[in-house]
């Protein structure tokens, strides 16, 4: 049997989104799934041309690189079943690397989850907003010390379309989730909240939809394309006593910035609270 590059066990949004980030970076001859449910598995192989396994042993036989995308809750389970198959593949030679995308659960956790195989494979966590769907997200990456520089670098490859991949320490995780990973849901309160405003004004909801949506894309594009501070890019818009600064002011009376900054806050809080309950 020839070994792909990645198996993804997990098929659900994000491993979606994931398999198919791994389908325009490495080839879908590159790529197998595998799913609780097969027949989601072999529909989503079936749009991207790569292969299926029928159970997860053999989705971790046939890659070098397994991504699981489970649920935290069934993460333990998951793994006690495979550490027979990757204690096998360590006695053949082909050893694995682990990639979890359970949020919450740490490398400590993970490994002790592993022990069963009888040695300690390779594993790295992975935290990817939803954004991956559209290869314009944002995920952090953290591995135990020693994990060799290739297989982090071959990881990046693997998901180089699904947008930026970042190296961060673990311990920068909860507040990377809170920030990249809940941000989208905020934003997305902000896009709705402005073209709530345009239609209040006059604008058909559909075009203030998009109106809404193309000043949000096109911001965040000069933000990170003109590397000029938000503030900066804020007060070039606001003319003397115009029209833009009335309603910066109006933001500034509903406490926007600190209504912001205690959502991403509040959602790192909870991230906290979460981790500990996991095990």
């Amino acid at each position: 049997m020839t070994v792909k590059t990645a198996a993804f066990i997990g098929t659900g949004n994000m491993g979606g989104a994931l398999a198919r980030a791994a389908c325009r970076a490495i080839g879908p001859g590159e790529v197998v799934l595998a799913n609780r449910t097969l027949q989601k598995a072999e529909d989503l192989a079936r749009e991207l041309g790569c292969a299926v396994a029928p159970d997860n042993a053999q989705a971790v036989e046939s890659a070098r690189y397994v991504f699981l995308c489970v649920k935290p809750q069934m993460m333990a389970g998951v793994l006690a079943e495979l550490a027979p198959v990757l204690r096998r593949c360590h006695a053949a030679g082909e050893d694995k690397v682990l990639i979890s995308v359970a949020a919450g659960l740490r490398l400590a956790d993970l490994a002790r989850s592993v022990q069963g195989a009888g040695y300690d494979p390779a594993i790295l966590r992975l935290m990817p907003n939803t954004c991956v769907s559209v290869g314009q997200g944002v995920t952090a990456m953290c591995a135990p010390a020693g994990v060799d520089e290739k297989v982090l670098a071959e990881v990046e490859s693997t998901l180089s379309c699904s947008g930026v991949v970042t190296r961060i320490p673990e311990s920068q995780m909860d507040a990377f989730s809170a920030l990249a990973g809940c941000g989208p849901a905020f934003v997305c309160l902000f896009l709705e909240a402005l073209a709530d405003g345009g239609v209040m004004a006059g604008l058909p909801r559909k075009q203030a939809m998009e109106y809404a949506a193309r000043v949000v894309l096109g911001t965040c594009a000069m933000a990170l394309e003109r590397d000029k501070h938000p503030g900066v890019l804020k007060d070039e818009v606001c003319s003397p006593a115009g029209s833009t600064i009335a309603g910066v002011a109006a933001l500034e009376r509903g406490g926007f910035r600190a209504a912001a900054m205690e959502a991403v806050l509040a959602a790192w809080r909870r991230n906290a609270e979460l981790g500990k309950k996991r095990y």
